[in-house]
Formats: C-alpha cells, structure tokens, sequence
C-alpha cells in the first residue's frame, strides 16, 4: 500500500469513526425520540413544500430520515435513523448507512424522504436486502415548493427522494451506496 493510499484510508477511517460515534444524536430514549424527530421533519417539509403533502397521500408509504449526516475525505460515510410510515402511522425504524469513495472533501446534514408510490415497491423495500445506489429512485432536490411539486406528481417512478434542510458543504465526485436497514431503537 502507498502512502498516500494509506493516508486517506486513514483519514476515511477516522471519519467513518467520527461519524459512528456522533450517531446524530438520536438515542437514549429510543423510539419517541425517533418519532419526535420524524413529525417535526415532516411539519418542516409540508410547510416549506407544500406539495409534498399531496404526494404522501399517494404514497403507499414513505420512510422519514430525519437528520442524515455525511462526511468524506477521499472515503466518506453517512449515517442517520427514521421511521417508516403506512397511513401515517410509524410500523418500522430504520437505520440508514452509506459509504463513498472518490474526489471529495468536507460534511453535511440534511434530511430526506422515500415515498413508495407503489405497494410492490413498498413490499419490494420491506422485504429486500436495503441497497440503494440510486438507479430506482428518482431525487427531487429544490429550494421551491411549486417546482418540487411539479417535478414528483408527475413522475412515474416506484419511489421518490425528496432531499431537503441541507447545511454544510461537501464537495466532490463520488460513487456512493447506501444501505437501509430495519432496527429496533
């Protein structure tokens, strides 16, 4: 091994680490903490983007993460925990783990929503082993409400991202993968 290759496996090593032990701060008193954090990141999204309430109606479910949390140098990661919800009502938690590889530097949080449009891609999720690398789900990612609203009502596809409240700043090309798993907090 290089240096330099050691080097940012070291470097990757300590952020993953970092971002293990921060745990976004979730914790402790389990799920109502979770759903605590789960309604008031759903008041924020309705509020700020109104058509997404719209959206969840349609849904057959959506999974809220509400704080997810990057950081990468040359390797990265991310971490966060949310609550699956079927008519409203919060039937699963689950943790969200990802790593990266590539030109990148720096952190950021932001919250995020998967709505399954479908109840086979629903099942599909529930049932499945949790990878996401992006290829089934279309982003929605805007600072205005009219244009997020127009671009996930008229979509097709079986699960829709929304990404919002995002701070900090990561910078980068990465190739990323994602891993959703069920927990019990």
């Amino acid at each position: 091994m290089t240096q330099i290759s050691r080097r940012t496996f070291a470097l990757g090593a300590v952020a993953g680490t970092t971002l293990v032990a921060c745990g976004n701060g979730i914790g402790g008193n389990g799920a109502s903490t979770i759903d605590a954090r789960v309604a008031s990141t759903l008041d924020f999204m309705y509020g700020r983007y109104p058509g997404t309430k719209d959206l969840a109606s349609k849904s057959a479910g959506m999974l809220v993460m509400p704080l997810v949390t990057e950081v990468g140098l040359g390797l990265g990661g991310s971490f966060g925990r949310g609550a699956l919800q079927v008519g409203g009502t919060t039937v699963d938690y689950y943790s969200n783990t990802g790593g990266s590889a590539g030109l990148q530097i720096g952190a950021q949080q932001y919250s995020h929503v998967l709505f399954f449009m479908t109840q086979d891609a629903l099942i599909n999720f529930r049932q499945g082993q949790g990878w996401a690398a992006g290829a089934d789900i279309e982003y929605a990612i805007s600072d205005q409400g009219e244009t997020l609203r127009a671009e996930t009502t008229t979509s097709l596809s079986p699960v829709i991202a929304v990404v919002f409240a995002q701070a900090g700043l990561r910078l980068g090309a990465t190739l990323e993968g994602s891993k959703y798993t069920r927990i019990i907090p």
